[in-house]
């Protein structure tokens, strides 16, 4: 058992989604007082987003997580205009959220060629200097990743959240009969037959606490904040992390997992959801999930049940509820035509919204 914590320790070690970095900006150039020649001025530092890139690349290829750009060139009588330092570019993937050590952030990078400037270099000098270069800017800058996916799993460990992205799309994440099986976000993609894909993340179980940073709650949870929509994955038969834990039925489960979101960030609640109840191949499955619908149409009379810790302030409201099990297939096809049809319909209020917000700006400047 301890080889086997070990291991799964290492993976998890393997997967980076924080780094810290120093940056600095280089120094201006000297100027020529007797020419009235100006320096260069120092080169920038910039974070660049590439799509290929891993923050675990990163960190291997700039052990010294340090980044400093060039120096502007003096200014001399063939050149009384110095050159400018060389920028140094900090290459980094898609979805990084930049923010400096008390926290601020400095930008985000969603997609691939966004850039963000970081580290400004110093003034070469020039009258207004005295002649004298002024310094680069320095920063120790933090890389935060969120995933980007269109769809993003929830539930506790051992819901079924891996065995259904490998039936949905063609990823394989790590699937075994024990809670934690997942240690890092995995992303899949979701084939339709005219060839449109949804990207879907496979987060790392929940559990109870997690707002509070309970079981590493915080790095899995930010993940979401990128998602477009909110998929929970529930298993029909409730859940117990272990024999020392209370256990929850399905309902407690779907109310604990959003009290969770609404704890950590309330905006989570906002995103369109849906819920797939699991493992509907068990005994007695069909007659928990006519108990659970019962108890989704009338939440308000079984809270009573639940500590007042537990009751969340807004229960979500799913746009589908489908049952399916990720062993057999059954209600697989579905779900995907769902999660398609909901990420339809929200696309489609996006750009009405948009458009409408394109025509009031027309107006006011016209106005």
């Amino acid at each position: 058992m301890v080889r086997c914590g070990w291991a799964l320790l290492r993976k998890y070690g393997n997967f980076i989604d924080n780094v810290r970095l120093f940056t600095k900006g280089g120094c201006g150039g000297m100027g020529y007082p007797r020419l009235g020649g100006e320096g260069g001025k120092g080169g920038d530092v910039w974070v660049v987003a590439h799509k290929k890139m891993t923050l675990k690349q990163l960190k291997a290829k700039y052990p010294q997580k340090r980044f400093v750009a060039g120096v502007g060139a003096n200014s001399r009588v063939s050149a009384l205009k110095g050159s400018k330092g060389k920028d140094c570019e900090i290459p980094v993937p898609v979805g990084i959220s930049v923010t400096d050590e008390n926290g601020r952030i400095i930008g985000e990078l969603i997609k691939e060629k966004d850039r963000i400037l970081v580290a400004e270099g110093g003034l070469g000098g020039k009258l207004i200097t005295n002649f004298l270069p002024l310094k680069g800017q320095k920063r120790v800058i933090h890389l935060d990743l969120k995933v980007i996916a269109d769809v993003g799993l929830v539930g506790f460990p051992n819901a079924g959240k891996s065995s259904l992205l490998s039936r949905v799309s063609h990823a394989k994440p790590m699937i075994a009969d024990y809670a934690f099986t997942t240690l890092k976000p995995e992303l899949g993609k979701i084939m339709y037959n005219d060839f449109k894909q949804i990207s879907v993340a496979d987060l790392p179980g929940l559990i109870e606490g997690a707002h509070m940073n309970k079981g590493m709650g915080h790095k899995f949870l930010k993940h979401l904040e990128r998602t477009r929509q909110l998929l929970f994955v529930v298993d029909i038969s409730g859940f117990q992390l272990s024999s020392q834990t209370q256990y929850r039925s399905a309902f407690e489960t779907i109310m604990l997992l959003t009290k969770e979101l609404e704890l950590y960030k309330e905006e989570l609640q906002t995103k369109p959801a849906l819920l797939a109840i699991n493992k509907m191949d068990l005994p007695d499955a069909k007659v928990k999930f006519c108990e659970l619908m019962e108890q989704l149409q009338n939440p308000e009379d079984f809270l009573h049940l639940f500590e007042k810790s537990m009751i969340p302030e807004k229960t979500m409201e799913f746009q589908h509820i489908i049952p399916i099990s990720a062993v057999t297939g059954e209600g697989i096809e579905e779900l995907k035509n769902c999660v398609r049809k909901s990420l339809d319909e929200h696309n489609s209020q996006e750009n009405n919204a948009y458009h409408k917000k394109q025509l009031l700006d027309l107006q006011t400047s016209k106005f």
